[in-house]
């Protein structure tokens, strides 16, 4: 006995899929939403308890929950989208999904890109301030100055393509996916993208070169310490960098699992930025005097002692270049 169709008959399977696809968002949307939720309260709560150490903290605390307010909006916003097209204009001719396309002006969807726009802007600013820090720890702070000027620049052209997309997406008679908006989109992300990926093998890169030298010249455990998997994950904000690739690529082919993925990737975006100030606040994080400031580490054991017997780590005149074969070991 066949089964009675009861599916939609005037649309076509891609429009279906796209449909399908616009419904799962929600769900991943929330998910996503719920680990920034948590992530920010425990980094809310080092922030808050270290307030009075450092004007950084306050400042990082300021800068997540502003993150977290557009994120916020910008869930309320994808939730109230699915109401307004499935079940307010639910018989609109030719189905849901082209009420989509053609509702664009409608206030939720210019909030929609405006939010999603704001939080990669300020995902990326967080990751530039990272890559300058990890490369001033050396002390060469005009160095690292150097190093981000191509990626400052980057960021500007992303942001002035980023403007362009959400104007142009709003725009009546377009859409996302109409081909001009989709021309911006595509060069905004590809832009956008490869400012992370810059960054991130900078950090990467760096992390460990230190890593090699601080092996050559010290104990294992003391390079493990400072220069762990953990840390070279977190601090390149690699997690965003994966799923970012996947939207890039399913939206430049028109797949309809680039909506997925483009939610995907703006809340691996928010969890690798709050990991990244979780290790700011609970002080792992790389700083930009990580390596020219006294440090002590009680389980280390050096062949050197101070004069109270205390073990020391001072490495104010480290060597981040190649070390020299007659170099002394510690």
């Amino acid at each position: 006995m066949s089964q009675t169709y009861y599916g939609p008959t005037d649309e076509d399977k891609s429009t279906i899929e796209y449909e399908r696809n616009f419904i799962a968002c929600d769900v991943v949307v929330g998910t996503g939403y719920g680990i920034q939720l948590a992530l920010y309260i425990s980094c809310a709560r080092y922030l808050w308890a270290r307030r009075e150490h450092t004007r950084q903290r306050m400042f990082l605390l300021g800068y997540m929950t502003l993150t977290l307010l557009i994120e916020s909006l910008f869930v309320a916003v994808q939730a109230r989208t699915v109401q307004f097209v499935y079940i307010d204009n639910r018989n609109y001719p030719n189905g849901p999904w082209q009420f989509f396309l053609e509702s664009q002006t409608a206030a939720i969807n210019v909030i929609f890109y405006a939010t999603l726009f704001l939080l990669t802007f300020l995902s990326d600013l967080l990751v530039l301030w990272r890559c300058w820090v990890i490369w001033a720890a050396s002390g060469h702070h005009k160095l690292a100055l150097g190093i981000i000027a191509v990626p400052i620049l980057l960021l500007l052209v992303s942001f002035v393509m980023g403007t362009l997309w959400t104007l142009e997406s709003s725009q009546p008679t377009l859409s996302i996916y109409s081909a001009v908006p989709m021309a911006y989109g595509t060069s905004y992300y590809a832009v956008s993208f490869s400012v992370n990926i810059i960054l991130s093998l900078l950090i990467i890169g760096r992390l460990l070169f230190y890593r090699r030298n601080l092996l050559e010249n010290f104990t294992a455990e003391y390079g493990t310490h400072y220069i762990s998997l953990v840390t070279i994950f977190v601090e390149s904000a690699t997690l965003y960098s994966v799923f970012t690739i996947l939207f890039l690529i399913t939206y430049t082919v028109n797949n309809p699992t680039n909506q997925v993925w483009l939610v995907v990737g703006s809340a691996s975006q928010q969890i690798a930025n709050l990991l990244i100030i979780y290790r700011v606040a609970d002080g792992s994080a790389w700083k930009k005097d990580t390596l020219t400031t006294p440090t002590v580490l009680p389980s280390i054991r050096f062949q050197g002692r101070t004069n109270d017997g205390q073990a020391s780590t001072h490495i104010s005149n480290f060597d981040v270049g190649p070390p020299s074969s007659d170099r002394s070991k510690v």
